[in-house]
């Protein structure tokens, strides 16, 4: 079956957080999270270190919105159940449908930080990608030196299947890293 015409829930419900896929509109409370949260996102978002304009942001949501339609990438957007707030952001990417695997992604917006909304969506994202979209295995990649990052698959059981070494660079481009894979597999 072609991925575009895998039906599946666009909404995953924890206890505290609503988690659905990105809409076009949103490029206004994403841009003020983002710019609120430079200074955290810089150290590991490639992303965050170009200078963007909350069209550009917009647009950028918009081409997330037609990616998750069509099943080439799954980002998400995390909002408190109660509040309605945004939070941050995660999503299912560099899928492979025909195994079908999946790789976790995340960030927060700073203000939320260490109230463990990203290991909440997390394990919600890794549930639902077992559950509704017949995972076989979900990775979560992090830098070596993100501990905040690691410390999520961590807490929830994933297994460190091995370092990558020099498989990245910092993202000042001033030195190698090294890549953790985290694994879980059904």
């Amino acid at each position: 079956m072609k991925p575009i015409l895998i039906e599946f829930p666009e909404e995953i419900y924890s206890k505290r957080l609503l988690i659905r896929k990105p809409m076009p509109g949103e490029g206004k409370m994403v841009y003020e999270a983002i710019q609120g949260s430079l200074n955290e996102l810089k150290l590991w978002m490639p992303w965050a270190n170009r200078e963007q304009t909350e069209q550009e942001v917009e647009a950028n949501i918009r081409e997330a919105h037609a990616k998750f339609l069509i099943r080439e990438d799954l980002r998400l957007h995390i909002f408190d159940r109660k509040t309605g707030e945004f939070i941050g952001a995660s999503g299912l990417h560099r899928m492979n449908w025909e195994v079908p695997k999946f790789e976790i992604g995340y960030w927060i917006d700073t203000k939320h930080s260490g109230n463990g909304y990203i290991l909440e969506a997390t394990q919600a994202i890794t549930e639902y990608a077992f559950q509704e979209l017949k995972a076989k295995r979900v990775e979560i990649r992090c830098d070596s030196k993100n501990i905040k990052s690691r410390r999520i698959p961590e807490k929830l059981g994933f297994t460190l299947e091995g370092i990558l070494k020099n498989d990245g660079i910092s993202t000042d481009r001033q030195e190698l890293r090294d890549t953790c894979i985290y694994a879980k597999i059904k």
